[in-house]
């Protein structure tokens, strides 16, 4: 077990409520950032359980900025955790709450789990985490249940909507720039994970890759025409013997 694992089971205190293979990958993405001044934005506060876990991880320095829905949440306001009552399916209200954050180290999304509630609150925040922070969504399973506005291969599903980030990743390499090109994620996101029902984006300044050669060789490449230039020249030959 990790520490958050340890703090969980031990926990006769405020409620919380977990999936348990999430702390492994809570402490894969985190475990960076522990003792070190930082600013931690966690979406669904619920019986405030999770806010302590969080600031025994991360120590004296962290700063939580927990938001929720249910304006009962706004007694587990302490010193260093600061409470936001609102929907996060309120662009307007999640454009305010960026205004009054400084740069987020870390934004956990565990809040109503709707398909419009985790695509607003992902388009509006994250261009507000810091250049080397990261981005947690959890429960993405909801993207398979009618009742959160998913289903399966559903368009408009949260999982739907992050699958596009696998191409953004790789828009350096577009030859279709009309339709296909580099975007402000390809120039935030370092790496993409996908886990049962946790989505995780690292950010890290990018450019465009490069590749080097070193060494000699030996004798020349070895190529292997595309599929598509195959195709044209076997319709070629076929042409050519009157086939």
């Amino acid at each position: 077990m990790n520490d958050l694992e340890t703090f969980f089971r031990a926990n006769n205190g405020r409620l919380i409520h977990k999936w348990m293979h999430y702390f492994e990958i809570y402490d894969r993405h985190f475990s960076r950032f522990r003792g070190k001044p930082l600013t931690v934005v966690e979406f669904g506060v619920s019986q405030g359980g999770s806010l302590k876990m969080w600031k025994h991880y991360f120590g004296d320095a962290v700063q939580l900025i927990g938001v929720d829905i249910n304006p009962q949440c706004k007694q587990f306001e302490e010193p260093g955790v600061k409470i936001f009552i609102g929907d996060q399916t309120d662009r307007h209200f999640l454009r305010q709450l960026a205004a009054q954050l400084p740069p987020i180290d870390i934004l956990i999304d565990d809040g109503g789990h709707t398909m419009r509630q985790q695509i607003a609150t992902f388009e509006v925040l994250f261009p507000h985490v810091a250049p080397t922070g990261v981005y947690l969504g959890e429960d993405t399973h909801t993207s398979y249940w009618r009742r959160w506005g998913g289903g399966y291969r559903k368009r408009g599903s949260f999982v739907e909507y992050t699958k596009q980030w696998v191409d953004d990743l790789n828009a350096w390499h577009s030859r279709e720039a009309s339709r296909f090109k580099v975007s402000d994620f390809t120039r935030s996101a370092h790496s993409v994970h996908f886990y049962d029902s946790v989505v995780v984006v690292e950010k890290r300044p990018m450019q465009a890759p490069t590749n080097e050669r070193t060494g000699s060789a030996l004798f020349p490449d070895f190529e292997v025409a595309p599929n598509g230039v195959i195709d044209w020249l076997q319709q070629r030959i076929k042409k050519a013997r009157g086939k």
